[in-house]
């Protein structure tokens, strides 16, 4: 092989991988080494550490710090680009000419810069993020966020006409690569799933006592969707619900004691997480916005049982004959109370293989990513 270099900027330290968007850059990475590319890193840091491994995955890695405050949301730009604004970065990209990996909208500053114009620069989209925070902005209550997240929802769509400056973009779902295709009709975008934890399956046979929702509880989309699973679909019920996840707020911890069939357990490390996953009965996710790739979908389907999802939780994934699916409070009560009744049949993982490694196999989808770059 070629002496391969790619630039990838990304909007946060990679490492822990514990959370939707680092997972996609952190096993990036892993796979892009076991295919023999080198890779300049480029990482914007706001409270997580220098991470070592990074070093053993990474020809170079380049960290910046995220310019948070009041300064950077005085513009019309969005705040989550103003915020990874640096001029080293800028200086470390002109040192040689090979592509660039712009990770989310959020590192896409630079990606107009004259000094760039004859490069190869390619946006990895993980959501489309006016429509995100105009979601943020319908679901929260306080007035302050509420204010934030439809001036960022305004200024990204603006923002986003920016990027047909890329020469190409790779999107991580059917549903975002038509958007894009829609309103970038002359740029070359390609569907290619996230990266993800999961080299092999490992379902457990025979049948678990609780019910079990994962994600990251201080983000407005999954408090949300506990406090729906809480309040419509498991209270009185005679089912187990058991939650998992990064920095619940205060008020969904009261929430949950307040109803004695369910269960939380904060900040869990990746293994009790796995161990969870594993051992539910049901792993239940449902979203509300039907946007890009939830992971922890994947990683349900690479560990649990059965899998039941709301719609928008699968739209545009090719999953959706994997999962039970309800789209109401008693759809999903009926089907809870099926599946708890139900032995999970350990040959419905061959299914699983076959639909899961033709669209998201980490070593397949690096090969694709370097055939489209080089």
């Amino acid at each position: 092989m070629k002496d391969l270099s790619l630039h990838i900027v990304s909007f946060d330290i990679p490492y822990p991988a514990n959370y939707g968007g680092v997972i996609d850059v952190f096993y990036k990475l892993v796979a892009l080494k076991k295919a023999g590319l080198k890779i300049h890193l480029h990482c914007f840091e706001y409270g997580r550490e220098h991470a070592a491994i990074l070093n053993d995955l990474c020809k170079t890695v380049h960290y910046y710090p995220r310019k948070t405050g009041i300064s950077s949301n005085l513009s019309l730009m969005p705040y989550i680009v103003k915020s990874r604004n640096s001029k080293l970065l800028m200086e470390n990209l002109l040192k040689d000419n090979h592509p660039i990996l712009f990770e989310g909208i959020h590192t896409c500053l630079f990606i107009d810069d004259e000094r760039l114009k004859n490069r190869l620069k390619i946006y990895r989209e993980s959501n489309i993020e006016h429509h995100y925070y105009f979601h943020l902005f319908k679901a929260d209550k306080n007035p302050g966020r509420k204010l934030f997240f439809i001036l960022e929802a305004f200024k990204l769509r603006l923002f986003q006409r920016k990027l047909k400056h890329a020469n190409m973009m790779l999107a991580v779902s059917q549903t975002d690569t038509e958007y894009l295709q829609k309103h970038f009709p002359l740029k070359k975008v390609i569907y290619l799933p996230s990266f993800h934890s999961n080299d092999d399956f490992s379902v457990l046979p025979g049948k678990g006592d609780y019910a079990f929702y994962h994600g990251k509880l201080s983000v407005t989309e999954n408090f949300k969707a506990v406090e729906y699973l809480i309040t419509h679909v498991f209270a009185g019920s005679p089912h187990k619900l058991v939650i998992a996840g990064l920095d619940p707020p205060d008020h969904l911890i009261k929430l949950i004691k307040s109803h004695s069939n369910v269960q939380l357990i904060a900040n869990p490390d990746d293994e009790t997480m796995f161990s969870l996953i594993r051992n539910a009965q049901v792993n239940i996710l449902i979203t509300f916005q039907a946007t890009g790739l939830k992971l922890k979908l994947l990683n349900t389907l690479y560990k649990g049982r059965f899998c039941l999802v709301n719609p928008a939780m699968v739209h545009g994934t090719g999953l959706e004959s994997l999962c039970e699916s309800g789209n109401s409070p008693i759809e999903l009560k009926d089907k809870l109370n099926q599946l708890f009744n139900k032995d999970f049949d350990i040959a419905e993982v061959e299914k699983r293989k076959e639909i899961l490694l033709q669209h998201y196999s980490n070593a397949r989808n690096a090969e694709q990513l370097i055939r489209l770059v080089f």
